[in-house]
């Protein structure tokens, strides 16, 4: 249950249906604290308050959780995939109904302005009803046999137990996009939040209880990540890893996940250009990488990091952006500004540090680059110009809302520049030339390739990147693809 004194204190008091507001974790369809020793406190990064705690749960608490999947896989499995589509569908429709308590949950635990919390609820229930149709079509495959007398077939079959482990700054919609491939398919699965930003999770799973998902089924497990993760990458049980976060960690799953050889899913850093030719509209492109930049604060993999802009239209697409960039409004999220608070204090020295560094390297300053008055965690939207490539902001992402800029002269030029990177995730490209945009996308190397627009992603969309960004893809039907083995069959037909 809620601590419901707890919830008379705080803006969380507000929520229509406090019941959304859980502060133990979900194991085998029960709230449970485990055998936590010690409870995670979880502050809204606007004012540093305490919003509520979740337990630390153990190894063995994990343990418990994954083999309570385990027992449920075999169940869920040989469910009908209708079965499986209608409890998907009513959890879409009870995220929808519950839309305004779970984005308001979001902006206390993550600190995004509301507006951007809606939409994120939004594009997680997208998920849901996606792949709650997708769910019924799963095996559309067949093969021709080459073997006399012999009838081949083909057959998609859940892997088993799925561990998803996901990041702070987008805590709804990572969750659904992951957690309703793998149930679609027949997988069961063990979720474990950020500690940073647990709720929207377990308020998920309050809704998935509702739905009616049998118990193992949808499972989250609170607690410290080098714990918690570390049981799911080491267990024989679970035969499915799917992580968003930073290559770094990323890395470190994939040598944890190598002695069972775990299918890995992962998405990691962006780093991504945004490359502007003196033939773009150059108010839109402007309009556009504003979007591109500060969405969610700056703290999106999807955010532009390197403003690569043709010399000929550079000083006016700089002073441009710079203008719309003073005119932020920056503000705790429940007051719907453009800019809220950065995640920790960790975020707002790196914008620190790369600010100083762009500096010293001889970059300059148009605006911004400095701490907020709203508070510790608050940092100026800043621009900065004729930023050198050796600069730390232009090796590696910020996430956070500073904007770097330096002009190119000719096309080889900056696609080397914006290739010139592991992590290929999306690249933004602007230009009215219609061969120009067929070689660049072609050339660019990155999974996704976001042209004169910015908005891109959504359930239908496999989304992912190359090199180090990542392994596989989400969203889509081939979002489903690494939680289903395919399994051929060979039968006489005599």
């Amino acid at each position: 249950m809620p601590n419901v004194a707890f919830l008379q204190k705080t803006s969380l008091s507000s929520l229509r249906d406090p019941r959304l507001f859980r502060e133990y974790a979900y194991v085998n369809g029960a709230w449970t604290a485990g055998s936590a020793r010690d409870f995670i406190d979880v502050t809204n990064p606007a004012d540093g308050s305490r919003i509520g705690a979740v337990p630390a749960m153990t190894t063995a608490d994990t343990d418990e959780a994954i083999q309570a999947a385990h027992v449920a896989f075999a169940a869920w499995s040989a469910e009908l995939p209708q079965k499986r589509a209608q409890l998907l569908r009513r959890w879409f429709d009870l995220i929808v109904a519950a839309r305004q308590d779970l984005a308001h949950l979001m902006v206390e635990e993550q600190g995004k302005p509301l507006s951007e919390a809606l939409g994120e609820i939004d594009y997680a229930a997208s998920f849901v009803e996606y792949y709650a149709e997708e769910a019924k079509r799963l095996n559309v495959e067949g093969v021709t046999s080459h073997l006399a007398g012999a009838d081949m077939s083909l057959v998609r079959q859940p892997c088993g137990v799925a561990a998803l482990v996901t990041p702070w700054n987008f805590p709804s919609a990572m969750l659904t996009r992951k957690a309703a491939a793998a149930l679609a398919a027949g997988c069961t699965v063990v979720a474990h939040p950020s500690s940073e930003t647990p709720f929207s999770a377990l308020a998920l799973a309050e809704l998935a209880e509702r739905a009616g998902f049998p118990a193992g089924v949808f499972n989250v497990v609170t607690g410290h990540a080098p714990e918690v993760v570390g049981a799911l990458t080491a267990s024989r049980l679970v035969r499915v890893v799917s992580f968003t976060g930073s290559t770094e960690i990323g890395r470190l799953l994939y040598r944890q996940s190598a002695s069972t050889v775990k299918r890995l899913v992962m998405e990691l850093g962006g780093h991504a250009p945004f490359v502007a030719f003196a033939d773009c509209d150059l108010d839109r492109a402007v309009e556009r990488a504003i979007g591109a930049k500060f969405a969610t604060s700056g703290q999106d993999c999807l955010a532009a990091n390197r403003f690569y802009v043709e010399r000929p239209i550079y000083e006016r697409f700089v002073e441009a952006f710079a203008a719309k960039t003073r005119a932020l409004t920056v503000a705790p999220g429940l007051s719907n500004p453009d800019i809220g608070p950065l995640m920790n204090e960790r975020a707002v020295e790196k914008q620190e540090a790369h600010v100083a560094d762009a500096l010293a390297r001889g970059a300059r300053l148009v605006c911004g680059g400095k701490r907020h008055a709203a508070g510790p965690l608050f940092f100026q939207p800043t621009v900065l110009a004729d930023v050198p490539e050796d600069a730390a902001i232009f090796r590696e992402e910020t996430f956070g809302p500073v904007a770097a800029f330096a002009p190119f002269d000719r096309e080889d030029e900056v696609l080397a520049r914006a290739n010139g990177t592991e992590t290929g995730l999306v690249a933004y490209l602007h230009t009215s030339d219609p061969a120009r945009i067929a070689r660049m996308s072609r050339l660019l190397e990155f999974g996704m390739v976001a042209v004169n627009r910015t908005k891109i992603t959504g359930a239908p969309v496999p989304f992912g990147g190359v090199k180090q960004a990542g392994l596989g893809r989400e969203g889509s039907r081939h979002g489903m693809e690494a939680y289903t083995d395919i399994k051929y069959i060979c039968r006489d037909a005599a």
